[in-house]
């Protein structure tokens, strides 16, 4: 099981970049950027609260660190035309030397559209939006040319070049519903993210194995991701909207088997819980120590 870094864009630079520089120094896999402007709203939360930007931050981190993976968790659809995305995730591929994996989901935190002016459809028409943005990007990132006659995006002999140096560039979707965006994963996706305790990553895995069986698809050809929050030392807080896993070593320990024997292939820690500065990476080094012992 590979296991990555997921530093906050709340952060300064300098903070994402000794992270992610300690992660590629001490043998981690990957270094995940989320895509958001701004926290999301809710009680106690600052929506002011300075928030880098996900396209620029791994073009950067593409750059500056030589050998782990690089990835976006995910690009919100709404907020970039699907073609736009195509050529970012090219050029970023060519920038880490074919280290990029392109994570895309269908888009989701209101205030952000509230504030920004962009449209947040209904789910059907976010889903069947984001369905065609996948075509799009498919399209441009693995064949000459794309022409695509959408009810949202038209594309008319279109090109992307350079293409990526991956030949495919993988393409992450984050996704946790069982009606449908299972299905869309295993119908575009080559990696599957979302949240989730092991008992729930291995009930939406089976899902998903069998919406790749309807389409005669191997399961085995996508990788499955995950992240929790995660606590080294000290009790796990109450009342968080999120997963969260650890307290202890030896309780995070334990979570670390539970994912493996769910098939996990990949377990992505957000490094919001595991302090700033040198406490934060000794805690990354406990992390470490544990997954690969």
């Amino acid at each position: 099981m590979r296991i990555s870094i997921w530093p906050g864009a709340g952060q300064p630079w300098s903070d994402i970049l000794e992270t992610a520089r300690h992660a590629e120094e001490t043998g981690w896999d990957g270094v995940w950027v989320a895509d958001h402007f701004m926290p999301n709203a809710g009680p106690g939360r600052d929506t002011r609260h300075p928030t880098l930007e996900a396209g620029s931050l791994v073009a950067a981190l593409g750059a500056a660190i030589p050998r782990v993976r690089i990835g976006t968790l995910v690009y919100g659809n709404t907020y970039r035309h699907p073609a736009v995305v195509a050529n970012m995730a090219a050029t970023v591929d060519h920038v880490t030397g074919g280290r990029f994996t392109l994570g895309v989901g269908a888009g989701w935190q209101v205030n952000e559209h509230e504030q920004y002016g962009i449209e947040l459809p209904p789910t059907k028409q976010l889903l069947d939006r984001f369905v065609e943005a996948l075509q799009v990007i498919h399209g441009l990132l693995r064949q000459p040319t794309t022409t695509l006659t959408g009810e949202y995006y038209q594309l008319t002999d279109a090109v992307c070049e350079p293409k990526p140096v991956q030949d495919p560039l993988p393409i992450m979707i984050g996704a946790k519903g069982e009606k449908r965006m299972l299905g869309v994963v295993a119908e575009y996706a080559d990696m599957w993210n979302t949240w989730g305790l092991p008992d729930l990553i291995a009930h939406k895995s089976a899902v998903l194995d069998r919406f790749c069986a309807e389409r005669g698809r191997d399961p085995k050809s996508i990788a499955r991701t995950a992240q929790a929050l995660t606590v080294v030392n000290g009790p796990l807080p109450e009342g968080l909207p999120v997963p969260a896993i650890g307290g202890s070593p030896a309780k995070l320990a334990d979570a670390i088997a539970e994912y493996r024997a769910a098939g996990l292939d990949e377990l992505i820690v957000p490094d919001g819980f595991l302090g700033s500065g040198a406490e934060k990476l000794k805690a990354m080094d406990t992390v470490l120590g544990l997954l690969r012992g």
